[in-house]
Formats: C-alpha cells, structure tokens, sequence
C-alpha cells in the first residue's frame, strides 16, 4: 500500500524590516561607579535625593568654573604673545559653553540617580544632551564667524579668504554644520533620516517652481559675491539708470544709497544681467570728468587754453594729482571745440564740480572778450515775382 507522501510545508518568507535607528538609551546605575570609601555617604544622600542633586548640581557648577579659570590662566599666556584680539575674544567665547557643559552633564547624573529606565527619564536625559548640542552648536557658528572675519582681514596672506568671497564661504560651512548637527539631533532622538530626505526632495522640487524668481536671485547673489564686480562703498552706474553707492550686498538684492539719500534695493537677477559701470573700481577711487566747451572762430586758442587751465586749477574739487588738462579737439561747424579735462577724488562730486567749472568759465570768458558761439539761422526773403503768363 502506498504511504501518502507528504508535501513539504511551504518555506515562510518574511521581508527585512527597515532599519530605524534607535533613540539614544542610557541605562546606568550611579551607584555602581561610586568609589568604596564614598558608598556610605553616597548611601545616606540616596536616602534625601532632593539634597543630593542639588549636590550634585553644585559639585557640576564649581566644577565648570574650575575648568573656566583653568582655561583663562593657561590659554592667555599664548594669548598675550600674539597681536591680535582674535585669540582673546575666541576663549571668550568658549567659556560660556564649559560652565553650561558641566552644569548639563550634572543634571543628567541627577536624573539618573533614582531610575535611569523610565521612559520619563530617558526623555528627560534626550533633552539635556539636545539642549548640550544646541549649546555647543551655537558656539561654534559664532567662532567660525569670528575666525574668518579674522582671515578676511589678511587677504594677502590668505588668498582664498578675500573679503568678497568670506561671506559664501561663510554661508557654505554653516550649511555644512547645519547638517551635521541636525543629524546628530536626529540620532538622539532615534529619528529616520532617510524619509526627511526624500520628503525634502519632492519639497524642493515644489519649492523651486514656486519660488524660482527667489532663487533666481539667491543664485545671482552668489555670482556676484563670487565674480565681485563691485564691492561696499563703490560708486555703479547700471545700464538702466540707477546709480549710487553700494551699501549693501546681500544674497537676495544690492542696496544703492542714490544722490537724494534714497536707498534702492535691486533684486540681484536684475543687477546679475545688468551692464554695470564700475566708476570706483579703477586702480583709484578718482574720476576724471570731461567738460567741452566751443569759442568762436578767430579767438586765440593759446589764451583759451591758458585760461582753462588756470580755471580747473584753481577750483576746489579738482585734484592736483593727475594735473588738470585742455585739449583741442575739432574744428566744429560753428566753434573751435576744446575740452577740459580734470580728475575729481570721488565719483559723487561730479555735478557740484560741473556746475563749478561752467559758472567759473562763463564768467571768465565774459571779462576776457571771448565769445562762445551759438547756432544761427539767416533767412533771406526774395521779392521777386514770376513773369505773367502772357496766354
């Protein structure tokens, strides 16, 4: 008789779960890492635990100004070899987060005295290490702030840290830490990083349509702080009309103080695509102005060009250095052309200085009997009348 045979059971399949990282978990016993001598006393304050935290509380601070004089008297003595003020304000800048070290770490014992299992616990122990990341974290913005504001003080000896290019690099690293530090954040907390990210993407996407004039600015500011063709204080004039100071560079727009005090914001897209003169960024500040001028035919030119000289010299926004100049430059329709040539210290004092020259020569040229030409029309009538038509 056949034996039934027997169908071997299906082989279960089961799917790897996704791996979720797991929040961090203290599960430490105080009293396990109390020296012998001290386990008498440790044992009496367990029996008042609001006293012994507030001891342990204190024991954190004292501790935490030790280490702050400790670090004071020891790092100044560098400090005081040195030049400058960076190294002096940076340990200044760190004793804030030691002292807040030593005070988070003591609260963290404190919570772990009594039941470092609870839920409520290990919440509360995720909080103060977040809240040493966010000390921390903000310390370190502040001294990579401090340390390329100071590197951008010696561009010739630190050709990559220029004055124009500090702040993209600025922006760049604190975007680096930013992801670093919200990483962290993240693993405490036993967060998945990989969703955030592809939720950030698709949000991206739907960003960047909806906000691509922004971007379009944020991408500008960069090519300008990067390519510089202007910095703070220099004086532009823009192919449509704008002109003024900058006073501003920013990521998203340049500010212009104009000549009426009025300060304009120009989206970087416009500006990033704009022809822009540059009247500050020669090898000097000075501006050298033109001024033409036409006498009559028959004027002696030797003492035209005398007198011009002699005006442009005398006037007080004309500088000695490049010397002022007159050119003759045609022979017009209706005038001998000249043109005064002379260099002012700052691009702004165009007008005044135009207005000062012109006043100055038409005065001049009044008391000296030289005449400026202006165009004139004869018109001749006839009265002359056709012959009759003799049909």
């Amino acid at each position: 008789m056949d034996q039934p045979t027997e169908v071997p059971a299906a082989a279960e399949t089961t799917e790897p779960a996704a791996h979720v990282p797991e929040a961090l978990t203290l599960d430490v016993r105080i009293g396990d890492y109390v020296p012998e001598f001290l386990q008498p006393a440790f044992e009496l304050f367990q029996q008042y635990p609001l006293a012994l935290g507030l001891l342990i509380i204190v024991l954190g601070y004292l501790l935490g100004k030790a280490l702050q004089w400790l670090i004071t008297k020891s790092v100044q003595r560098l400090a005081a070899k040195t030049k400058t003020d960076f190294d002096d304000r940076l340990i200044h800048l760190l004793l804030a987060p030691v002292l807040q070290t030593t005070v988070t770490l003591s609260l963290i014992l404190v919570v772990l005295i009594p039941d470092a299992s609870s839920a409520f616990n290990q919440v509360s122990i995720r909080i103060l290490v977040s809240l040493l990341l966010f000390f921390w974290g903000r310390a370190w913005f502040k001294a990579t702030h401090m340390a390329l504001e100071a590197l951008g003080v010696h561009p010739d000896r630190f050709k990559a840290f220029q004055p124009r290019t500090v702040p993209l690099i600025e922006m760049g690293l604190k975007l680096f830490m930013l992801g670093v530090f919200a990483y962290i954040f993240m693993a405490i907390w036993g967060i998945d990083g990989t969703a955030w990210l592809a939720s950030a993407g698709v949000i991206g996407i739907a960003v960047g349509f909806a906000a691509k004039d922004t971007l379009a600015n944020l991408i500008s500011g960069v090519s300008i702080v990067a390519d510089a063709p202007y910095k703070i204080g220099d004086y532009i004039v823009l192919d449509t009309g704008e002109r003024g100071i900058v006073t501003n560079l920013g990521i998203r727009s340049t500010r212009l103080l104009t000549r009426d005090d009025v300060e304009v914001s120009i989206p970087n897209a416009v500006i990033g695509n704009a022809k822009i003169t540059n009247e500050s960024g020669g090898p000097w500040i000075k501006h050298r102005i033109r001024v033409p001028i036409g006498v009559a035919y028959g004027s002696n030119t030797e003492q035209v060009v005398g007198i011009l000289e002699e005006i442009a010299q005398d006037c007080p926004g004309i500088v000695g250095n490049p010397a002022p100049r007159v050119r003759m430059r045609a022979f017009g329709t209706s005038s001998l052309d000249f043109e005064l040539l002379g260099w002012i210290s700052h691009p702004e004092m165009r007008g005044l200085v135009r207005h000062n020259l012109l006043m100055e020569i038409d005065r001049r040229f009044r008391q000296e009997g030289i005449v400026i030409p202006f165009p004139q029309r004869d018109v001749h009538i006839t009265s002359d009348v056709p012959d009759e038509d003799p049909l």
